[in-house]
């Protein structure tokens, strides 16, 4: 059967699904001890979470801000130009901030980042390269494997960009159960549109326990 134009322009969507689809799937195998230390970090904190990121990682680094706010983690969003330019006041030492870049090279974040752990912010960077200066400079470097098929041109960041969102979807949840968040909670701090319709709520999220910083770390020297 040959392939009409409508046909082709289906099947190139539909491959271009598939490629982003196998670039989340990747995520799956990289949920490891990173992300327990991470996810650690988070639940000892005293402060908020700021997230930051350029360009298209920005995009999802305000998308993770709201979800880590819904689901009872406190968040905001700062973009890195806005930071250098007096924004980055906001920021304190008993904060995390979550920076996301795919390359680890963006100038203006790297320099909010060191500004920031100046004051004593503790930094977690979200990179494909570890060995970036993003990577180099944050406290937590959690890198996620390219899958450059899945970014047109490997210049795109389509499915890269997804898979740090299920990443930081994931750390979202698993924060949410540790802290035991209602969804009570969940209900009042998000009463517009349909979810402030709903009448009856699901079931309470399976607690969870994640182990402590501090003991994550003595176990890093035991093992030494």
């Amino acid at each position: 059967m040959n392939e009409t134009p409508e046909s082709a322009v289906i099947e190139a969507g539909r491959q271009q699904v598939r490629l982003e689809t196998e670039a989340l799937a990747d995520v799956l195998d990289q949920i490891d001890e990173r992300f327990v230390r991470v996810a650690s970090l988070l639940q000892s904190m005293t402060g908020k979470v700021v997230m930051t990121g350029s360009g298209t990682s920005g995009f999802i680094a305000r998308r993770s801000a709201h979800l880590f706010s819904v689901s009872g983690t406190p968040a905001f969003f700062l973009n890195p130009g806005d930071g250098l330019h007096g924004s980055m006041g906001a920021v304190e030492s008993d904060d995390v901030m979550i920076a996301l870049s795919k390359g680890g090279s963006s100038s203006e974040l790297n320099d909010l980042v060191a500004r920031v752990q100046d004051v004593g912010t503790r930094v977690v960077a979200l990179t494909a390269n570890a060995d970036s200066p993003l990577g180099r400079l944050a406290d937590i470097t959690v890198e996620i494997r390219n899958y450059p098929s899945a970014d047109p041109g490997n210049l795109l960041a389509m499915g890269s960009t997804l898979a740090h969102s299920t990443w930081l979807d994931a750390l979202a949840v698993v924060l949410m159960r540790a802290r035991a968040v209602s969804w009570e909670r969940v209900h009042f701090t998000h009463p517009g549109g349909a979810v402030g319709l709903l009448a009856s709520l699901p079931e309470q999220l399976d607690g969870l326990e994640i182990p402590a910083y501090e003991a994550l770390a003595d176990a890093d020297r035991e093992t030494a």
